[in-house]
C-alpha cells in the first residue's frame, strides 16, 4: 500500500491561497484549530449578510458546501468597536482547499 500526498497551496497563514477572502476590513479569516471566519459590523443584519455572501462564494469556489462547525454571535461595547462579532467557525480542511485538491488528484490520469 503506498502514501500518496496531497500538495495544498497555502498561505502564511494556513488556507488556500484561492480561498474568497471576506471583503470588509473588519471581517477576517482567523486562526486554527477551527479557523473562524469573522464578520463584525454595527449592523447585524450586515454581518449577517456579509457572511452568507462568504459563504456561497467559498462554497462555489470549493464545489462543496462548506462544513460550519458553529456560528458565535458576540458584541463587543467598548468604544469606537463594532458592536457584533459574528463567526463561522469552520473546517480547517476546507479553508485550506482539501476537498479541491483531492477532486483534482482524482480527475488526473494514473501512469
Amino acid at each position: 500500500m503506498s502514501e500518496e500526498t496531497i500538495r495544498l497551496d497555502l498561505d502564511d497563514a494556513g488556507v488556500a491561497t484561492g480561498l474568497p477572502r471576506p471583503f470588509d476590513t473588519r471581517d477576517q479569516v482567523q486562526g486554527v484549530p477551527y479557523r473562524p471566519v469573522q464578520f463584525r459590523d454595527d449592523d447585524l443584519p450586515s454581518a449577517l449578510e456579509r457572511s452568507a455572501a462568504w459563504l456561497r462564494q467559498t462554497q462555489e469556489w470549493l464545489g462543496e458546501p462548506v462544513d460550519v462547525i458553529a456560528v458565535h454571535l458576540d458584541y463587543d461595547d467598548s468604544e469606537g468597536a463594532p458592536y457584533y462579532d459574528l463567526k463561522l467557525l469552520c473546517n480547517e480542511e476546507d479553508l485550506a482547499g482539501a476537498p479541491l485538491a483531492l477532486r483534482t488528484r482524482e480527475q488526473r490520469p494514473s501512469n
